[in-house]
């Protein structure tokens, strides 16, 4: 059993404290770092696949975990990021630059979106971001200049100072570095002022404003990161598909992101990428159990569908905290053990809580 004291100010944004974190954060790089090495093609572009999710889902945990608006648009940010991606790199724009500058136009695009979307909240901002990721798709759709039209366009393969990064083993280490870079951006922006208004807008708009918090402001702002953070990840998309259409980018893939933030536990970084490995892997695991599975029953249109709903309803009745609640009771269960309290993690009463604060 071990409690932690700090001794000094520095100490709370220690990013590893203890031994044993440096033991198992290392063992995990390693890790991932050697799987190439022992995996099949197939399976390195499934992880590449998680980590592109895992990228989307901290994007989107920005504005709906970190600051409380709710987005159902954010497969238009990815859409936004894979198109700019494939036009900058096809008009000779070295990658180097194209990646953050997809990034930087789905930010762009998110800004010009936050602005009108920041008067309304709930329900109403949902429905707004539904309706720009409907107008995204009809226009990458309807673009065939720049998009191709629904009949798709091809992605040129990344170059990286002469070197060929199309391979699978060569865009499973650049998804996994730019995955390192986000999450540590990310951990170091929510303990810095920005991160602290952004909580507190979450917590209560009225506390916020009232301790003088520009509300408008930091809505903004987080709309805007989680938009280019999104784009990023749209752009590796690309990468990955190669070969990119409008219907990749419809609202079952605005739904599967913000199914990844709420099962993976809302206002956690770590549960954002909880969250993307298991939906990431749910259509294999439910293409492994079909043949198990009546034949009447394997084959019912949207199975899939069914399985994504019906893991969401499960988690909000009965883990509402998400993965990263799970695992943080199971963490307290073995530092704790054989003192574990089941009651530790016990919820309190909520309460109703007003957005008014004019």
């Amino acid at each position: 059993m071990r409690y932690d004291y700090d001794t000094s100010y520095r100490d709370a944004d220690t990013l590893l404290r203890h031994p044993e974190a440096w033991i198992s954060y290392g063992t995990l790089t390693a890790a991932l770092l050697a799987a190439p090495l022992f995996l099949s093609a197939f399976y390195t572009d499934e992880l590449t696949y998680l980590f592109i999710m895992s990228i989307a889902s901290l994007g989107l945990m920005v504005v709906t975990g970190m600051t409380g608006m709710v987005s159902l648009g954010h497969a238009a940010f990815l859409a936004t990021g894979a198109y700019a991606e494939a036009w900058l790199l096809s008009h000779g724009v070295p990658f180097i630059l194209s990646l953050p500058l997809a990034g930087a136009l789905s930010g762009t695009v998110g800004l010009v979106i936050g602005l009108p979307a920041i008067r309304v909240s709930g329900l109403y901002l949902a429905m707004v971001t539904l309706a720009f990721a409907s107008i995204v798709e009809h226009v990458a759709g309807s673009w065939t200049s720049v998009t191709g039209g629904f009949t798709g366009v091809a992605v040129p393969d990344p170059t990286l100072f002469g070197l060929g990064l199309g391979s699978s083993t060569r865009l499973y280490y650049l998804t996994l570095a730019v995955l390192a870079l986000v999450l540590l951006a990310l951990i170091n922006l929510m303990r810095a002022q920005v991160g602290r208004a952004l909580v507190g807008i979450r917590d209560s708009e009225a506390a916020a404003n009232s301790l003088g918090i520009y509300v408008a402001g930091y809505k903004i702002l987080a709309f805007t990161l989680s938009a280019a953070i999104t784009g990023i990840a749209g752009a590796l998309m690309a990468h990955q598909l190669q070969f990119i259409t409008p219907e990749g980018f419809g609202i079952l893939q605005s739904m599967e992101l913000l199914v990844m933030v709420v099962i993976g536990g809302l206002g956690s970084l770590r549960g954002a990428i909880f969250g993307a490995v298991l939906i990431g892997l749910l259509p294999n695991l439910i293409s492994a159990v079909k043949p198990f599975l009546p034949a009447r029953l394997s084959g019912q249109f949207g199975l899939d569908i069914f399985v994504y709903g019906l893991v969401l309803a499960l988690f909000v009745l009965f883990e509402p905290t998400g993965l990263n609640g799970r695992w943080l009771k199971l963490k307290r269960l073995g530092a704790d053990f054989p003192l574990y309290r089941r009651d530790t993690f016990k919820r309190g009463k909520t309460y109703m809580r007003s957005e008014r604060y004019r």
